[in-house]
């Protein structure tokens, strides 16, 4: 291989992590217990190579025993070069990875970029040289998300008394209520899969996609109710693969604007509290004003976004 030759291929196995993570990223020290679990592969994990030089990296994500990725949450370029052609290399490694890794015929998985709150003032140039690449390969920018993190020793608002919390029922009971709450929800992806598929359906895709591969058990889940046992909303309380989570959080849509959500978030709040959880994470979307004032009246922090591209 000549030395100026550029290379582009997916790693051979965990022993060229040490070379996937020459580059800067938030997700570098999740890679080997990622590839370990199933989560990731060595064939879904790209490079572009010229000699020994890493100039540009990507990869995806997939719940283990997934046989297709699910995301695309890696895909970081060499900053350093001022000479190098950021946008065009990218493009190049995105289109040689999709044409081996995604099924002809298919939909990508989403794209998905972990970026500081202040990215527009601090990582500008980073995250837009990526997204113009990704638009190059036909994607598009489809949502900002808040990244939240609850932190042990921050106090939880008491709770105000009016609601009562018991466990959910079963799976039924879960679908049901995810079904009522598609109903003038401000989330963008729910909006997207109702433009597809019937609220009943979105609700199982997000099921299936998310809540069935918690690593807690169902009963941690919390139905919030009047006092006469009329459920008002849920929450799901949960450990994912990384950290315990507020992974859904919810008000029936005849009980909104009655102030229920920072009850409802309190007691999920509380009860990973009670597990000893040292951080809590949870996630909303930009737009979806009233969910991130919740969590910022909880105590939660806003400590990072996520850039949200996708494919028609």
């Amino acid at each position: 291989m000549e030395p100026n030759e550029l290379t582009l291929r997916p790693i051979s196995g965990p022993g060229e992590l040490a070379l996937f993570s020459r580059l800067p990223y938030v997700l570098n020290e999740e890679l080997a217990d990622d590839l370990a679990a199933g989560r990731r592969r060595a064939e879904w994990m790209w490079v572009a190579l010229r000699g020994d030089r890493l100039l540009a990296r990507l990869a995806w994500w997939g719940p283990a025993g997934e046989d297709t990725p699910f995301l695309l949450d890696i895909f970081d370029i060499d900053d350093s070069d001022a000479d190098l052609d950021r946008v065009d290399l990218g493009t190049r490694l995105l289109r040689a990875a999709m044409a081996e890794v995604i099924p002809s015929g298919t939909r990508p998985p989403e794209y998905i970029r972990n970026v500081p709150p202040e990215w527009r003032e601090t990582d500008r140039r980073v995250v837009e040289e990526r997204m113009e690449a990704l638009e190059r390969v036909g994607a598009h920018m489809f949502v900002e998300r808040l990244r939240f993190e609850w932190r042990a020793g921050t106090p939880i608002p008491e709770p105000r008394g009016r609601l009562k919390f018991r466990p959910v029922r079963d799976t039924e009971e879960v679908l049901t209520l995810m079904t009522q709450v598609m109903a003038g929800t401000l989330d963008a992806h729910s909006r997207d899969d109702l433009t597809r598929m019937s609220a009943r359906e979105a609700a199982l895709k997000h099921y299936e996609s998310e809540l069935a591969h918690y690593r807690s058990p169902q009963e941690w889940w919390r139905v919030a109710t009047l006092p006469d046992g009329e459920p008002v909303g849920f929450v799901t309380p949960a450990r994912n693969a990384y950290n315990p989570v507020i992974g859904y959080l919810a008000v029936l849509p005849e009980h909104r604007g009655n102030g229920y959500i920072d009850e409802i978030l309190g007691a999920g709040t509380r009860f990973l509290r009670a597990q000893d959880a040292p951080r809590i994470r949870a996630a909303t979307d930009l737009g979806n004003t009233p969910m991130a004032n919740a969590f910022h009246r909880a105590g939660y922090v806003n400590f990072e976004r996520t850039i949200n591209l996708t494919w028609h």
